[in-house]
């Protein structure tokens, strides 16, 4: 991987506006248009742009997918100060829940017509090889049709880490007891500064990098995350988008690239920093469609974070999908959101 730069950005606006023709033609921006473009272009001129991208590369259909997010466990070593989620192993409130109790989650989903269900948990201390086998292919007997989107990178460290194995032998394991791809969490920012402040616990950015490189390997295919929004730099987030598509560049495993804000309420890291509003998502999203508009075709509006409306104008900004209907989620409402409502309504 090349070192990036961040010297002599470019000074001309409507040269920076230019370069998505120049894009559209194959050239990619360097990390100094992109921290150029990001600090010096009019947001609908950089809207624009990106809208333009998303056009010619993945077309006006918005696409979705019926889902729900399951937390099989709470429980979490990592203790990241961004996260409300996370519970310790002799809280009250934490839990592990059983294979009964998780069929019956994916068989409410199924009837509301859900065809992918994410399973993610924290960090468990003890949890061994075969309860996530159990788990995969119990759910894969029972329902052969639904995507099992499953497990971020520190749980495939964590998983491999109590059971004595290598993330290569760990994650083919789980492909054959029925895991069909995984999620991109635990990428946070993919910088060791950043991740040492935020989540000092958890895996080093490149730890992240090679998991992801390994399940592309084994054709797992993933998505790519970023939360952005709390004490990274500028050119730190620059510098995560242009790791993701450095790794794309060489696997071809990322489905999507998904950006949302950090979300601070009942977290250690509540009132440190200025919220993140619309127009800045809205920067972030096109600025994510010019750097990886050649590498991954779908940028995902997080409609969890921002509401549906941001989310909506995000569309306009380069986003092409609009991620899940998200019939259960508890890792973002855990840290106050309240733009919708996750449960289930059984009629």
């Amino acid at each position: 991987m090349s070192t990036i730069e961040f010297i002599n950005p470019i000074e001309s606006y409507n040269e920076a506006v230019g370069l998505a023709e120049h894009i559209l033609s194959g050239d990619d921006l360097t990390a100094n248009d992109a921290l150029a473009i990001y600090e010096e272009i009019d947001l609908h001129a950089i809207g624009v742009s990106a809208d333009n991208l998303r056009r010619h590369t993945s077309g006006d259909l918005v696409t979705f997918v019926v889902d729900r997010n399951i937390n099989y466990t709470n429980i979490c070593l990592a203790k990241c100060r961004f996260c409300a989620f996370y519970r310790d192993y002799d809280s009250d409130e934490a839990y592990v829940l059983t294979t009964k109790e998780l069929v019956g989650k994916v068989a409410e989903a199924v009837g509301f017509g859900a065809t992918q269900i994410l399973l993610q948990g924290g960090l468990h201390p003890d949890l061994p090889f075969e309860f996530y086998e159990e788990m995969l292919a119990t759910l894969k007997d029972r329902f052969p049709a639904v995507q099992l989107h499953a497990f971020s990178p520190p749980e495939i460290v964590q998983i491999a880490r109590v059971n004595r194995s290598l993330f290569r032998e760990t994650l083919s394991r789980l492909h054959d007891a029925g895991l069909d791809s995984m999620p991109g969490g635990g990428a946070e920012i993919l910088d060791d500064r950043v991740r040492g402040e935020i989540s000092p616990e958890k895996i080093s950015w490149k730890t992240w990098e090679r998991v992801m490189v390994t399940a592309h390997s084994l054709d797992i295919p993933t998505t790519a995350t970023m939360v952005f929004g709390h004490m990274e730099t500028l050119k730190e987030r620059i510098r995560h988008l242009f790791r993701i598509r450095d790794i794309q560049e060489r696997t071809g495993g990322f489905t999507a690239f998904i950006p949302w804000t950090f979300q601070e309420k009942n977290t250690e890291l509540e009132g440190r920093f200025k919220p993140t509003g619309g127009v800045e998502y809205l920067r972030t999203v096109a600025i994510s469609r010019l750097i990886l508009n050649n590498y991954i075709p779908n940028i995902q509006a997080s409609w969890v974070t921002q509401g549906r409306k941001v989310a909506q104008i995000a569309l306009l900004f380069g986003a092409n999908d609009f991620g899940g209907t998200m019939l259960e989620e508890n890792v973002v409402r855990a840290a106050g959101v309240v733009s919708c409502s996750f449960s289930l309504k059984m009629k």
